[in-house]
């Protein structure tokens, strides 16, 4: 039966994509997903070579046809986050031998939401056609631009291209990850995916264990990483931040019910918010699964795009302890 392992913060930066390339290292032959798709750097260590490349697509955009726009603004009019913008230059409104572009109904004047002096000068003198586009980065696809155009066909919504996700191979086993496109939305969806494809290979493969690393914070993409989970490691540090944003993801965790091992990194840099760190963790239901000291051969490690526990230093020492207590409860 495959288990499955994710690793996760309640904030970024605290070593959680540090820990889950050594565990995929000390498991030696588990299926990793890398379901930190908005800031995925799990391959920065493992290199995995890629096989196969897969667009994500979700959600739609609106693409304005010029050849169809009559320039009447009422996209610009109605759009309420900014996504549509007027751009300088002129044109000819011609309607000889193209019925498709206009039937001299008046339709647009009469239902346009912009100023009809304006159409009606535009009809009359057949000049000054504004332009308008949608910039992709703002466009939320709420399609409210398409359903008011008045001119059929003049604005195409199309599935909107999120990014790609990838399955690739590394030295530790199959690797699944991805790649978030700037400013694109349902990052969760694609982490879904990414898992689904990780537990495909684990069956065909007859895998035993599939390792997770997972976004920090506690949104849609965490939860998405993490529903089904087998076990859930969460890696803090001692510092405020660290113990508040612990506190949520444990609640998150009590509230899908599954056991939360907790891992304090950098423990020795302050030791009095360590001890307190792991009470809270204790009293609302985690376990203490070890520490990591602060250890500079860890930055090495990274410079050597090596995992920790590939070198000899005190962390690799802590993070092999962290490794038989994992598998204890496994």
């Amino acid at each position: 039966m495959t288990k499955e392992v994710v690793i996760i913060s309640g904030k970024g930066g605290t070593g959680k994509t540090s820990v889950t390339a050594s565990l995929a290292v000390l498991a030696g032959n588990a299926v990793i997903a890398d379901c930190d798709v908005d800031a995925a750097d799990l391959h920065l260590v493992l290199a995995p070579k890629i096989g196969e490349r897969h667009e994500f697509r979700s959600g739609h955009e609106a693409v304005i046809r010029q050849e169809e726009c009559i320039g009447c603004g009422a996209c610009l009019t109605h759009c309420r986050f900014g996504a549509v913008v007027k751009t300088g230059g002129f044109g000819i409104i011609s309607t000889a031998g193209s019925k498709s572009v206009c039937e001299d109904c008046d339709f647009c004047v009469r239902s346009c939401a912009v100023k009809e002096n304006e159409i009606i000068r535009m009809m009359e003198t057949g000049l000054a056609k504004r332009i308008f586009r949608i910039d992709p980065a703002a466009c939320e696809g709420c399609g409210v631009c398409v359903h008011f155009c008045p001119v059929v066909r003049a604005i195409d919504f199309p599935e909107r291209l999120c990014g790609e996700w990838m399955i690739s191979t590394t030295r530790c086993g199959p690797m699944v990850h991805a790649k978030l496109g700037v400013a694109a939305e349902n990052s969760g969806k694609l982490v879904y995916r990414v898992r689904r494809e990780a537990q495909r290979l684990a069956r065909e493969g007859d895998y035993s264990l599939i390792l997770v690393d997972g976004p920090p914070g506690i949104g849609c993409p965490v939860i998405a990483s993490l529903t089904g989970a087998d076990l859930v490691v969460v890696v803090t540090e001692p510092t405020l931040s660290g113990e508040h944003d612990l506190e949520r993801v444990l609640t998150l965790t009590r509230h899908f019910e599954i056991q939360a091992l907790v891992c304090v990194n950098k423990w020795d840099i302050n030791t009095e918010l360590t001890s307190r760190i792991e009470e809270k963790a204790v009293a609302a239901g985690a376990e203490i699964a070890g520490r990591i000291r602060y250890d500079r051969g860890v930055t090495q490690a990274q410079l050597a795009e090596k995992a920790v526990v590939e070198t000899s230093c005190g962390a690799s020492e802590d993070i092999h302890k962290l490794w038989k207590k994992i598998d204890f409860f496994l």
